[in-house]
């Protein structure tokens, strides 16, 4: 059977990936989440080869860790999932943890204002490319992202849930704040990918298996808003998005992503959709014919789930999509709890499915 492709990402058939949780790597790999994991050069790449080789070593048959006796530069913790740098560039508090990802610390300010220049001025921004400079000086490149967040989960740092109030009491300044809020993620994602090429693999590690720097917006704080009020205030930054940044992509790992499927049909070129557990992948399909489904398991269910729990999930859900070409499937965030024969069930079914398209 022939099926339609997206021609802008040259992905392989149903790619797999998984992210474990800080907690994870902790208890399996020694692993500490400070700020030195972050920011300190030689520990940057040191932390990165670690995480390689505990994959190889557990599940390396699998696929997993191929760069375990490689020194790779890579600026931002591409194994792991969690926005904060650009909360913290506009003014929250970052709290760094050993078993956690960093926590943003809402900043709660009581009005819309933002400086563009401060941000990029500050000690957050600087010390990223202080980074990224001595890399670059000791391997001659760098490589991979830092995750960067999204419009409405940026506003929701700064100013806390009274965003929700303003979006009815003055609705055009929030529009000016939210245009704000993208100036500065338009400038730091062109930092990114003028020195890796790339800027979303820390949002979804899925996007290393798609050529080409996928800009993926994380929305993952649409789960609270209405989809008027997604349309009257965030989606003219994904049509416009989705008109110069493909290839361009919508994180959404709420439960109800398909109540959301009308308007995000609306946008120009989504070529890439991470569909949250518990989304509707058969309507999602019917609204997206052209889009990449990239379809979430949870990380928390998983956990209690047998083998074969997985392997219907995986399945009924793949064929919910209706197009392995335009489907994969991740489990992003899971914590130590996880036994690793739930991990190796992941990738075996998949494993299966493919051979199964291919004859």
């Amino acid at each position: 059977m022939i099926f339609p492709r997206n021609p802008v990402l040259h992905n392989e058939i149903l790619p797999v990936e998984v992210v474990f949780h800080p907690s994870w790597w902790h208890r399996h790999a020694g692993l500490s989440f400070d700020e030195d994991f972050f920011y300190h050069p030689a520990r940057r790449v040191e932390a990165e080869r670690t995480m390689e080789r505990v994959l190889h070593e557990r599940f390396g048959d699998l696929g997993l860790g191929k760069d375990r006796d490689r020194d790779l530069p890579v600026i931002g913790a591409v194994h792991n999932a969690a926005g904060y740098i650009i909360s913290e560039m506009i003014g929250c508090r970052i709290e760094y943890r050993e078993a956690e990802p960093p926590l943003v610390i809402p900043a709660h300010r009581t009005d819309l204002s933002l400086d563009v220049e401060e941000a990029f001025a500050g000690r957050a921004f600087t010390r990223l490319r202080r980074l990224v400079d001595a890399l670059k000086l000791t391997h001659g490149y760098v490589m991979g992202d830092v995750n960067w967040g999204g419009i409405l989960n940026l506003a929701l740092d700064l100013r806390g849930q009274d965003i929700f109030l303003d979006m009815v009491d003055r609705p055009e300044e929030v529009r000016a704040f939210f245009g704000r809020l993208a100036e500065v993620i338009e400038r730091f994602t062109d930092y990114l990918e003028g020195d890796t090429g790339t800027t979303s693999i820390s949002v979804n590690r899925t996007i290393r298996h798609i050529q080409g720097p996928v800009f993926l917006h994380s929305e993952c704080a649409l789960t609270m808003i209405s989809a008027g009020h997604y349309e009257s205030f965030i989606f003219p930054f994904d049509r416009a998005w989705s008109e110069g940044r493909r290839p361009f992509g919508v994180h959404y790992c709420g439960e109800d992503p398909h109540r959301y499927a009308d308007a995000l049909a609306k946008i120009p070129h989504l070529d890439f959709l991470d569909v949250g557990w518990g989304g509707d992948l058969r309507l999602l399909r019917e609204k997206l014919p052209k889009t990449f489904l990239n379809i979430r398991l949870s990380p928390v269910l998983i956990v209690d789930q047998s083998v074969e729990d997985i392997r219907g999930a995986i399945t009924s859900r793949v064929a919910a999509s209706g197009n392995p070409y335009l489907t994969g499937v991740c489990c992003i965030n899971m914590d130590d709890r996880v036994a690793d024969d739930k991990v190796r069930a992941i990738f075996e079914t998949v494993f299966e499915l493919r051979r199964g398209y291919a004859t």
